[in-house]
């Protein structure tokens, strides 16, 4: 990684990723599989905890999810920076071919291990089941998902349009601002859509998390260091306030989240690099980061194959178990790094400007 391109990087932020996405892995991990068993026979422990907690990674996904894009579409003070349809376009192709692709890899996996795990493969895919997946809409259309974490690529293009959608409004309503629709919706799902479990598969029920992100880099930008505090302090009393109404872990944890990036956030812009010292380390968590989506995508297929292998070699114990766990821990990460250079990078590199029509471009 180059000096200019490390140089435009938030290490703070690509380390919130990386430990993310290994959480995930884990997790996934320990909830799949014969392997998780092997394991739990003498670790019941560890795989209860990877089991219940580190899913809860995927709210630092969300609240970075939100500071990333305020920071993409409004970094400057700009109500809204770009067209709403290649905005919106732009971010479909960000997620939607490499997620396709993931599908792919997961029903080629699945058709390798289902016959030592028939429990772990779906009992048929459908073309219905194919285009929801495709347009990112299976949850909402009550389609049985094709491979796990597939219904947070789905809520994070909602989640982007959503924002988009608000910041649109205020742009359009020149009287409105910005900060005060986010606000609202923060608070609606703090105290109402998240505690709704049947809007799981919508938006407003993740844009507490979401918004605490957006929010988080708007108090960044305030030039008045008592206001980003007093800013900062309302956000976390908004937090504490929903969890003394109805505790909820997953807020907790979105919570903390967002009071690390606020603060690391902060102490960057003052010229406190994180790792500033350690450039290598820094260097190598920006390649984390960075390939922190392909690993999330990627590392399902891998976790049956090699939970595949374990079972078609009658293999068992505690110490084969954890071997082979490491195993595919180490074989998910790899395998992102090929994916990403072949399927994520490229299609990321597609310029929706092209693809859409004059008229939609303004």
């Amino acid at each position: 990684m180059s000096a200019v391109s490390l140089s435009r990087r938030l290490p703070h932020v690509d380390a919130l990723k990386a430990i993310a996405a290994q959480l995930i892995v884990l997790h996934h991990l320990a909830a799949y599989g014969p392997i998780a068993d092997a394991v739990g026979s003498l670790a019941p422990e560890l795989i209860s905890w990877l089991y219940r907690y580190a899913r809860m990674a995927v709210q630092v996904f969300l609240v970075v999810g939100g500071f990333l894009s305020a920071r993409a579409l409004c970094d400057r003070g700009q109500v809204l920076r770009g067209a709403v349809p290649e905005l919106l376009g732009r971010r479909y192709l960000r997620l939607a071919p490499a997620f396709m692709a993931a599908v792919g890899l997961t029903l080629l996996a699945s058709a390798l291990v289902s016959g030592p795990l028939p429990e772990l493969v779906p009992g048929s895919v459908s073309f219905a089941q194919l285009l929801s997946h495709g347009l990112l809409l299976h949850d909402v259309l009550g389609q049985e998902a094709l491979t796990v974490g597939a219904w947070y690529v789905a809520v994070d293009f909602q989640l982007f349009a959503l924002l988009v959608g608000l910041l649109w409004l205020a742009r359009r309503w020149r009287r409105a601002h910005a900060q005060l629709l986010v606000l609202t919706l923060f608070l609606g799902s703090l105290f109402l859509f998240n505690r709704m479990s049947e809007l799981d598969a919508w938006a407003p029920y993740y844009f507490g998390a979401y918004g605490l992100g957006v929010l988080v880099h708007w108090l960044a930008r305030l030039r008045s260091g008592v206001l980003r505090r007093l800013g900062l302090a309302l956000l976390a009393l908004s937090v504490l306030l929903a969890l003394a109404f109805d505790f909820r872990e997953r807020l907790v944890v979105a919570g903390v989240t967002a009071l690390l990036l606020a603060l690391q956030q902060q102490r960057h812009l003052a010229g406190q690099v994180l790792l500033a010292a350690r450039p290598r380390l820094s260097a190598r968590l920006g390649w984390l980061g960075t390939r922190s989506y392909s690993l999330f995508l990627v590392h399902f297929s891998v976790c049956l194959l090699v939970n595949g292998v374990f079972a078609a070699l009658d293999m068992s114990g505690f110490a084969a178990g954890l071997l082979m766990m490491l195993l595919a821990w180490g074989l998910a990460n790899l395998a992102a790094r090929f994916f990403y250079r072949f399927i994520e990078a490229p299609a990321g590199q597609i310029d929706i400007g092209d693809l859409l029509p004059g008229p939609l471009r303004a």
